[in-house]
Parts: structure tokens; sequence; C-alpha cells
């Protein structure tokens, strides 16, 4: 079955570049098409995406907005959100991962790994490329509240080994290369994975990241 894809941006030059690209990609379907926020809703509800290729500044509802009540409660589908961002927009990706986006790419990365984040996403995993994702969080790490108040209960669900994994997910490190870190298997890694977003209520590696600055456990700078 090929991934059906939504391509969600203002300007039709772009989303006809996009349209080329994942259309020669036997495994990919572009389904439809938006120009802002308010269309790509009715496209969701319609046309039943897998991803949801999303632009971040947009006319009548930005690609925040949309995320937040694509991913959120009461959602019309299992469709993921792939937000493409410029690094002059990079606040508004921040609240994009909080509204419930599983990743986000720049707009003018390679063909290449297009393609491959939105297979990424279907597959259910986050997109996190560990350079994007520690130039964001270290650029904006002012923005991200600390969450003081109740890091302590949280973490302390955590055993040892699971609190290791949390941390090399925030850098942006895959399942294979969380295991060949910790010397162990990569179903493995998955186990503790789950487990981490289970007991920390999190919807997936994009939120255990974002979660993992906020609470201090990682911090924006560190050594990596």
């Amino acid at each position: 079955m090929a991934i059906r894809v939504l391509l969600v941006d203002d300007q039709p030059l772009l989303r006809t570049g996009f349209r080329m690209i994942l259309e020669a990609e036997p495994d990919l379907a572009v389904v439809g098409e938006a120009g802002d926020g308010l269309q790509a809703l009715d496209q969701v509800r319609a046309l039943q995406p897998d991803v949801v290729l999303m632009d971040i500044r947009m006319p009548r509802m930005d690609g925040v907005e949309a995320t937040r009540q694509i991913t959120g409660p009461g959602r019309d589908g299992p469709a993921k959100v792939l937000v493409l961002t410029t690094f002059d927009l990079d606040e508004y990706v921040v609240e994009a991962l909080r509204a419930g986006a599983s990743g986000f790419l720049l707009k003018d990365a390679p063909a290449v790994e297009l393609v491959q984040a939105i297979r990424v996403v279907a597959g259910g995993e986050a997109m996190l490329a560990p350079s994007i994702t520690r130039r964001l969080l270290d650029k904006y790490a002012e923005h991200l509240p600390s969450g003081e108040e109740r890091v302590p209960d949280s973490l302390g669900t955590l055993t040892e080994r699971e609190v290791e994994v949390l941390k090399l997910v925030a850098k942006g490190l895959s399942n294979a290369e969380i295991a060949a870190d910790l010397f162990v298997s990569e179903t493995t890694v998955k186990t503790h994975v789950g487990h981490v977003l289970t007991k920390l209520g999190l919807r997936d590696r994009v939120q255990a990241a974002v979660y993992a600055y906020e609470s201090g456990l990682v911090r924006p700078g560190a050594a990596q």
C-alpha cells in the first residue's frame, strides 16, 4: 500500500515541486493539496492521508494550529504531520512539535531526505535529524518552560537505563545508534523507548526529546 501524502503550503510552485518529487516514488502517493490550515483540515477529513507535509506560515490558519487540530483529541484520522521550515522561522517549530508534529524538515532539504522523512513518519517514528534538533533547541532553549514542578516525580518513574535511552533520543539518535552506543540490541532499545513514552505519557520520540530539554535532563549546548 502506498503512503498517502497531503501537501500543505501556500506557495503553489512549492507544492508542484514536492508533488513531482514524491510521485516519482512507487511507495508514495500525493492524494491532495491545500493552501492554508483550514483547507488542510477539510482535506484531512475527506482524504484520510497517512502523512501531512505541513508548512508553518500560511494565511487564515497557520501550520501550528492546523497540526494541533489534526493530531489532537478527537482527530479525524491517524494522519502524522511532518513540518516544513526554514531556519528564520525556527521558533514556530517548537510550537508545532508541542502541537503534535512528528518531526520537521528544512524546505531546502535534498529530495532523498524529504522522501525518507515521509517514510519514517508514516512508519510511526519521529523525524529527529540530530544536527537540526540540536541547532533548534540550542537556539530557542530560552523559550522552553522549565517544567520544574513536575519533573522530579515523572523522571523518578524511569529506570536508570530508561533515562539513558531518553537522553540519547533527545540527542537525535536512532534506535540502531542507541543500540550501538549502549551495546544492546535494537529490539531492547525499542522496548525501552516504549516504556519511556508510556511512563511519561508522551506520544512519540519528538515529544520525548522536547520533554528531556524542558525537564533539564539534557541541557542545550552541552557536549553531545
